[in-house]
Formats: C-alpha cells, sequence, structure tokens
C-alpha cells in the first residue's frame, strides 16, 4: 500500500489533492443543474470565456480571480440579454458570445511575451500548485454553492425540469435561471486558477451526468458526483505521481472515462431482459 499512500505525504501533492476535492464538490453542485437544465454548451462558454479578463489582469498585473469574476459577469449578463431576442436561438447567442469572448482573449494575450505560457496555464491549470489561500477561496465558494443550492433547491428543480410550470407555480423562473448561472459562475470562477478551464469544464459535466444514469433524485447525484469528482482527482494524481503525467489532464481524462465506463455499464443494463417475479409456491 506505499504506492497509494506516499504521493500524499508530500506537501503539494496533499494540498493538490484537497484542492481537487474542494473543486469536485463545487462542480458537483453546479454541474447537476448544468446537466439537468441541458447547459453543457453554456458552461463551455463561460469557462472559455474569462480569458478576456484573465488575460487584462495578467498584463496589468491585477487579480485574475476578479478578472475571471467579471468576465463571467459579462458573459452572463450577454447571453440573458439575447436570450431575450425572439430572432435569435439561443444556442446561437451563446456561440457567438464564445468566439467573440475567446478571441478577444486571444488578442490581448498575444500582446504578453508569455503568450503560450499564459493560455497553456488558463487551459490546464497547475493543480499542484495549489496554495493555502486557495484552498481557503475554494472552501468559502463551497459554502456559498451550499447555501445558494439549499436556499433555491425548488425554483432549480423546476425549472430544470419544465420552465412553464415553474412560472405557473410561481416560481419566477427567470431569476432562477440568472441565480443558476451565477452558480455556475461562482463554480468556474473560483476554481479555473486551480485546475484550469478544462478540468472544471470536465468536472462540471462527467460526473454528474455518470450518476445521473444510475440516480434519480437531485440530491443522491449531488453527492455521487462529488464522490466520482473526487475519486478521479485522487487516481488521477497518484497516476500522475507514477507514471510522470501531467496532474490536470489526467484527472480530466479519468473523470471523463468514468462517464464513459458509467454510461457502458448503463446501456448494458437497459438490454438485459427483466425477468418477472415467481410467485410463492411455484
Amino acid at each position: 500500500m506505499e504506492w497509494l499512500i506516499t504521493p500524499f505525504e508530500v506537501g503539494f501533492v496533499a494540498r493538490a489533492l484537497w484542492g481537487g476535492l474542494l473543486v469536485s464538490a463545487v462542480c458537483a453542485l453546479a454541474g447537476t443543474w448544468v446537466v439537468l437544465r441541458g447547459m453543457a454548451f453554456m458552461s463551455d462558454a463561460m469557462s472559455h470565456g474569462m480569458l478576456p479578463g484573465v488575460a487584462l489582469a495578467a498584463l496589468l498585473g491585477g487579480s485574475l480571480l476578479l478578472g475571471a469574476a467579471l468576465s463571467a459577469l459579462a458573459m452572463a449578463l450577454g447571453v440573458t440579454a439575447l436570450a431575450r431576442s425572439r430572432r435569435l436561438s439561443h444556442d446561437t447567442g451563446i456561440g457567438l458570445l464564445f468566439v467573440g469572448m475567446l478571441a478577444a482573449g486571444v488578442i490581448i494575450v498575444s500582446r504578453s511575451q508569455s503568450f503560450a505560457v499564459d493560455l497553456t496555464g488558463f487551459l490546464f491549470g497547475d493543480v499542484l500548485a495549489v496554495k493555502r489561500t486557495d484552498l481557503l477561496v475554494l472552501a468559502a465558494a463551497l459554502a456559498a454553492a451550499l447555501a445558494l443550492t439549499a436556499a433555491f433547491h425548488r425554483p432549480f428543480t423546476a425549472l430544470a425540469f419544465d420552465r412553464r410550470k415553474a412560472a405557473t407555480l410561481g416560481m419566477r423562473p427567470a431569476l432562477a435561471q440568472a441565480l443558476m448561472i451565477g452558480l455556475l459562475a461562482l463554480a468556474i470562477t473560483t476554481s479555473f486558477h486551480i485546475v484550469g478551464t478544462l478540468l472544471v469544464f470536465g468536472l462540471l459535466i462527467a460526473p454528474p451526468a455518470a450518476v445521473a444514469l444510475w440516480a434519480d433524485r437531485i440530491p443522491v447525484i449531488m453527492a455521487g458526483a462529488a464522490a466520482l469528482g473526487g475519486a478521479a482527482t485522487a487516481g488521477g494524481l497518484l497516476i500522475s505521481w507514477h507514471f510522470g503525467t501531467a496532474a490536470g489532464a489526467t484527472i480530466a481524462a479519468l473523470a471523463v472515462a468514468c462517464f464513459f465506463a458509467s454510461a457502458l455499464a448503463a446501456l448494458v443494463r437497459d438490454r438485459l431482459p427483466i425477468r418477472p417475479a415467481v410467485p410463492k409456491g411455484h
């Protein structure tokens, strides 16, 4: 068992594990609504749409977290504004903002002397460089996400399954949608500088989608997604330590592999013949 324990006795690997566990929990809360609401494209667009704010903050020597938050806010406001247009589909508006924000970010980053390094760090992060302050930020984000999810569980649930019914029940779907986007932005902005946008997107989608194939209760999906994301984090760090692979990419690949394994198992389950119950005495 030494090969299993030894890596986590090293300080930076232990911090990476805790950081990954906190990111997994935050992403499980937001990602469950993303999967149930069908917001995967929006989450991808928001994660990459943060690049202009991050790049500008880096060039000006400001806070990357603040830059990411401002970009995410601009993206959310833009999506909300375009969604009101009856001539443009929701996906069209998101796609246009996605391309525009990403292009603007690359233009800004190209003005830096360390273009490749900056862009690579933005996409893949550096999970092995997690600091104690990062853990505190993630813990605060998790507390906020838990509070938001608990306070608006009913409106979020109604919105996820039937927007019209949510309006009929007086759940204020527009407000619920805005808060759901806010929860998504919280998960992305507090996690990207640690694990990168690609890993954030992977943990947002893969674990909840994998668990949703087997569970039909939202709290169960959230708990299972957090556990699966945590397992992918621990397993990815172990593989990275013993085989010298990129830690963030290995975690993301393992999370996605768990989804495909779950989907394959669910497919086999659905194709198995259901045997009728045999009455007692026969």
